[in-house]
């Protein structure tokens, strides 16, 4: 009888240590399989955020290059800026509008059609017609001088120049 305890008590032991391993190769392919699910999502993850990285430095070369082009934009405004404050401290426009008011107005609204229209046509308007011009520099009917310029168009808008007749 003490052999049948004893295969008993063995069969229990190997029982239990069948059922143990049981348990573990359970327990390890669950996390074999968790652990693969997690994998798969953190290389999605990686790939999504190596795509982010070389949009994000495309987009840094590019604001690179724009801003290199405003700059350069800005320096060009800013020396066209210095050039017109330049010739109005040589202009003597005082001294024009004593000797010939007619004349200046004419020159001075010539100057501002041209630039009018070159705004109009930088900015999508491509008509460049007169009738584009807003109602003040539109050309005024009646008598004037023969010095003023009626049509209120120049080709020059440097008005340290006087016009001959």
């Amino acid at each position: 009888m003490a052999r049948l305890y004893l295969v008993i008590i063995v069969l229990g032991v190997l029982g239990g240590v069948g059922y143990g391993a049981w348990q573990y190769y359970n327990d390890t392919q669950q996390r074999i399989q968790t652990l693969a699910e997690n994998n798969a999502k953190l290389e999605t993850a990686l790939e999504t955020s190596e795509k982010s990285i070389d949009a994000m430095r495309e987009q840094a070369a590019q604001t690179a290059v724009l801003t290199k082009k405003l700059q350069e934009d800005l320096q060009k405004a800013e020396q066209y800026g210095d050039n017109l404050r330049t010739r109005l401290r040589q202009l003597d426009l005082l001294a024009d509008a004593i000797a010939d008011a007619k004349n200046l107005e004419g020159r001075m609204n010539g100057a501002t059609a041209k630039l009018w229209r070159e705004i109009m046509g930088e900015t999508g308007n491509s008509a460049g017609s007169s009738t584009d011009l807003p109602f003040w520099l539109q050309s005024k009917t009646g008598s004037g001088s023969k010095n003023s310029n009626d049509s209120t168009e120049s080709n020059s808008t440097d008005s340290s120049q006087t016009q001959a007749d």
